[in-house]
């Protein structure tokens, strides 16, 4: 399958937020009474997994050949911001409802989530820009 380059880095930064939904999203140490971690599916990180859903939708619709169309390019921001969203408003709920607990804390795959959502919109606006590798080294 040939895709357009901006369908293509849209799907790879959907499939790194996709799999940073699989890490740990919380930890917590609680001494003697055990420690471990929960990933990203569950409370504010299903609206992140609908955002990786939106964007890969776009992506398959239409000529894959052809960049977004500007009513997909909208639905692909959209779904982005969704991924940021999602995991910003899990970490701020985590923080918050988390009372001072010392042993919870925030993991690392709601961190990558974060930086992807926020990668994609850099992407899709025109923020972050990749070399064109058609016109040669010099």
């Amino acid at each position: 399958m040939n895709f357009h380059k901006q369908k293509l880095y849209s799907l790879i930064v959907a499939g790194l937020a996709l799999l940073s939904m699989i890490l740990p999203w919380v930890t917590y140490n609680m001494g003697m009474f055990g420690s471990g971690s929960a990933n990203g599916f569950r409370s504010w990180g299903l609206l992140s997994l609908l955002g990786i859903i939106g964007v890969v939708a776009v992506c398959f619709i239409g000529d894959k050949t052809k960049e977004l169309e500007e009513m997909y390019k909208k639905v692909a921001l959209g779904s982005f911001g969704a991924i940021a969203a999602g995991a910003f408003i899990f970490f701020l709920r985590l923080t918050s409802t988390s009372g001072g607990l010392g042993g919870v804390g925030s993991g690392f795959g709601l961190w990558i989530c974060l930086l992807a959502g926020l990668a994609g919109l850099g992407w899709l606006f025109g923020l972050i820009k990749l070399p064109d590798n058609k016109k040669g080294p010099l």
